[in-house]
């Protein structure tokens, strides 16, 4: 192309849903989100997420992951931001890649200044309604280390409850949170939006 322009392009996911909460945007996941997410798999932060210690390929596979589910499922985790702000929080949403038992609704904080303001409550509630009510889900199930007390209490706040005879993804000690069925939020008047 010697002598022509070439013109660089920003990679995106283009038609994918933007979420709004009270207070959040969920956006799906971006190149720009990638500091934030190497961050957080550089520190203790991600220890109930990973195995072992990951090196920055191993974190760049697992990024690519959130980016990839969305293009293999046509659905998949959103990146959290404040609105008037695209920092990415963390990520929730809509969650099942190849060989999980069922489909999950997941979270993760990856700020640790995002940490105790209500944020992962907020974004999982929508995430969770954006699978009820758009992706037509029955069932969801959240897949929990044991010693993720954070997550264990977020699960319960959410109304899910413990399900020890649901299967679990692989071989690492895993509880089953079942969340309450989308006529069973009706029915109990909770919304499964924020």
């Amino acid at each position: 192309m010697s002598g022509q322009a070439v013109q660089r392009m920003t990679p995106h996911l283009a038609d994918t849903p933007v979420l709004e909460t009270e207070r959040l945007i969920l956006r799906a996941p971006g190149a720009q989100d990638w500091p934030v997410f190497r961050a957080m798999m550089a520190s203790d932060r991600s220890r109930f997420i990973r195995r072992g210690d990951p090196d920055e390929g191993q974190a760049w596979r697992a990024f690519g992951h959130l980016i990839g589910h969305w293009v293999l499922r046509g659905w998949g985790n959103f990146a959290i931001t404040r609105k008037g702000d695209d920092t990415a929080l963390g990520s929730v949403g809509p969650w099942c890649p190849a060989g999980w038992p069922e489909r999950e609704i997941g979270w993760a904080i990856w700020s640790p200044e995002a940490e105790g303001r209500g944020y992962a409550h907020e974004a999982a509630r929508a995430a969770r309604g954006f699978a009820y009510d758009v992706l037509a889900w029955e069932s969801a199930v959240s897949y929990i280390d044991p010693a993720n007390a954070r997550s264990i209490a977020l699960a319960e706040r959410l109304g899910a409850t413990r399900d020890a005879s649901a299967a679990t993804p692989g071989d690492a000690p895993c509880l089953v949170y079942r969340h309450p069925s989308p006529d069973a939020l009706a029915d109990g008047g909770m919304e499964a939006y924020a």
